[in-house]
C-alpha cells in the first residue's frame, strides 16, 4: 500500500468524540478526523458548542498528536448553515463538513442528514451558500449516502454538490435504507469519482488493509474515510498504511487506557454504555473480545467492568 494514501476517520454520531479522536489519532496517521455532528437548527450558534463538540479548536484545529479535525454541521437551512460554517472556520476548524448522510431517524424526522438526499436543489443551496460565505482557502466538504429510499438520484446529488463548489464528496456506499448491512456498493463511488472532477472520498466496508486496497481499486479513489472498522481494529489507518494490526494484547490495553481517561472526563457516567459499545465492535476482530464482552455486559457499574478488564490483562502472557 502506497503510504501517501489519505485516509479519513468518519464522523459517527455517539462513538468517535473527542476522547476517541485523540487516542486513535495517538496510534495512527490519519490525515484528517471529522466531529460528531453540530445540530444547526435557526440560529447562530454560540461558541460554547462547537467547543463542546471539537474540544480541538481550542489547540490549534488538531489533536495533540496534531491530526487536522474538521468541525461538521448537520441542517436544512442555507443561510444558518453559512453563519454557523463561518463561526467553525473562525474558531479554528480546519475547513467545514456538512452532514448529507446521518440514517437517524431522529436527525431525518427534523429534516436533517439521509432525508435531504432526496432534493438535490436543497443539497446544493445548503452547499452554495457555505462555500459562498467561508473563505475560499478553507475546504467545504460534504458526505452522502447513495440515497434515501432508492440509489437512484445519487449522481443528481453528488453533481449538486460539486456544482455547488464543494471541495471534496465523501461517499458511504449505501443508502439510507440500507443502513449498515453488507455490501457496500462501491461502484457507485467508481461511477460518481469517473465524473466529479474534485476529489472523491470512499466509505463503506472497509475493515482491514485488504480491503481498502480494494475499495482504492474498484473506486479509483486515492482516499478513504473508514468509521466503524477504525473501532474494531484500533489501529486501522496505521495497518493500511503497513503497520502489523494490533494484537489482541495491544487493543486491551488501549480498552484500559481508555478506561482511566473517561472515567476522569465529563463524559464519565456514560462509560459502562461506552465500553459495551467499543467491544461490540471488537468482536468482529478479536474473538477474545467477544468472551471477554459476554462477562462484562451482565455489569453496570465502571467498577465492576474495570475489574474484569484488569482480570483479563492479568491472564495474558507477559
Amino acid at each position: 500500500m502506497d503510504k501517501s494514501v489519505r485516509i479519513i476517520l468518519a464522523p459517527m454520531e455517539g462513538v468517535v468524540d473527542d476522547l476517541m479522536r485523540e487516542i486513535l489519532s495517538a496510534i495512527n496517521p490519519y490525515d484528517l478526523m471529522v466531529t460528531e455532528f453540530v445540530r444547526v437548527v435557526d440560529q447562530l450558534l454560540p461558541e460554547k458548542v462547537f467547543y463542546r463538540i471539537c474540544p480541538e479548536l481550542q489547540t490549534g484545529g488538531q489533536t495533540l498528536s496534531g491530526t487536522p479535525v474538521r468541525v461538521q454541521l448537520l441542517g436544512q437551512e442555507p443561510g444558518w448553515m453559512a453563519e454557523n460554517a463561518i463561526r467553525a472556520i473562525e474558531l479554528g476548524s480546519k475547513g467545514v463538513d456538512v452532514n448529507f448522510g446521518c440514517p437517524a431517524k431522529m436527525v431525518n424526522r427534523s429534516n436533517g442528514g439521509a432525508v435531504m438526499l432526496q432534493y438535490p436543489e436543497q443539497l446544493y443551496n445548503v452547499v452554495k451558500a457555505m462555500r459562498d460565505a467561508v473563505p475560499s482557502e478553507h475546504p467545504v466538504t460534504a458526505k452522502i449516502r447513495l440515497g434515501f429510499n432508492d440509489k437512484s438520484l445519487y449522481m443528481e446529488n453528488a453533481l449538486a454538490i460539486y456544482e455547488a463548489g464543494a471541495s471534496e464528496l465523501a461517499v458511504h456506499a449505501r443508502s439510507k435504507v440500507d443502513g449498515y448491512k453488507p455490501p457496500a456498493y462501491w461502484e457507485y463511488i467508481t461511477d460518481i469519482n469517473n465524473k466529479l472532477p474534485i476529489p472523491v472520498i470512499a466509505n463503506g466496508e472497509i475493515w482491514n488493509k485488504d480491503d481498502a486496497e480494494r475499495c482504492m481499486q474498484v473506486t479509483g479513489c486515492d482516499t478513504v474515510m473508514v468509521g466503524r472498522g477504525a473501532i474494531s481494529l484500533p489501529n486501522l489507518a496505521a495497518s493500511i498504511k503497513g503497520a502489523t494490526p494490533y494484537t489482541w494484547q495491544q487493543s486491551l490495553e488501549l480498552m484500559l487506557d481508555y478506561t482511566d481517561r473517561e472515567l476522569e472526563g465529563r463524559k464519565s457516567t456514560y462509560y459502562p454504555a461506552r465500553i459495551k459499545q467499543w467491544f461490540g465492535y471488537l468482536n468482529r476482530q478479536y474473538s477474545e473480545a467477544d468472551e471477554l464482552f459476554r462477562e462484562l455486559r451482565v455489569f453496570k457499574t465502571a467498577e465492576e467492568i474495570i475489574q474484569v478488564l484488569k482480570t483479563a490483562r492479568a491472564k495474558l502472557p507477559d
